[in-house]
């Protein structure tokens, strides 16, 4: 297997895109930490830094080489993109499994569809990335599975203590140490909330539906 980049083939340009794509990710958390004020998502957001603290630690501390010595900055041991993403895809596989309910279709066949068509996308892209670090040569397959593996225990682990645990257990000090977050002036101040501890879908119907009925009463005062 050549880890050498070929700039003239589409599959390189591809992977080379692909392995970009994180990036996106932290300006998409900022966005909707601003607009939505959900606990779920400053957490997943914090958990994500988080793990990028981590593997910063983890890289100088083991001082893995890269393959290519050439390709890349710093350490390579575990994979941060690898890391980032797995991490990022089981917080969420674990949101939208244990909390989130979508929207019906009116066919159970079809809802069940989506659900692993977006949970599907969601590894495959994962994936994707970590494949991308592997064949342009920033990674060592080890260095890729270490990465993908810390990633989904930090995901899976913070989902768990944050969300899963306080949910099913809410007099545990975890359910009492989330309550406090939620409820204290300055969470009220930042007018911080919890949607899906209300709403199944984390209200996203409810909006809709005021949205629907103001945009109608616009609509009839525009043709009256």
């Amino acid at each position: 297997m050549s880890f050498v980049d070929d700039d003239s083939s589409l599959f390189s340009l591809a992977l080379a895109l692909i392995t970009l794509s994180p990036i996106l990710l932290m300006a998409s958390y900022a966005a909707l930490v601003v607009q939505t004020r959900e606990y779920v998502i400053i957490v997943m957001w914090a958990g994500q830094l988080a793990g990028e603290v981590l593997n910063w630690i983890l890289k100088h501390a083991i001082k893995e080489g890269r393959p290519i010595e050439s390709i890349g900055n710093g350490y390579g041991f575990p994979s941060s993109h690898s890391q980032y993403m797995a991490y990022f895809a089981s917080f969420l596989i674990c949101h939208l499994y244990f909390r989130h309910r979508f929207a019906s279709t009116g066919f159970w066949i079809l809802d069940y569809a989506w659900r692993v068509t977006i949970y599907f996308g969601l590894i495959a892209w994962s994936g994707m990335v970590a494949y991308s670090r592997f064949y342009l040569g920033y990674h060592n397959a080890n260095q890729i599975l270490w990465g993908v593996g810390i990633g989904i225990a930090l995901g899976v682990t913070l989902y768990s203590i944050a969300e899963l645990v306080p949910r099913r257990r809410p007099a545990s000090i975890l359910g009492t140490t989330k309550r406090s977050l939620l409820n204290n002036p300055i969470s009220t101040w930042l007018q911080i909330r919890d949607g899906w501890a209300v709403w199944a879908d984390g209200g996203r119907e409810g909006e809709w539906i005021r949205w629907k009925a103001q945009w109608d009463k616009q609509e009839d005062k525009r043709t009256q």
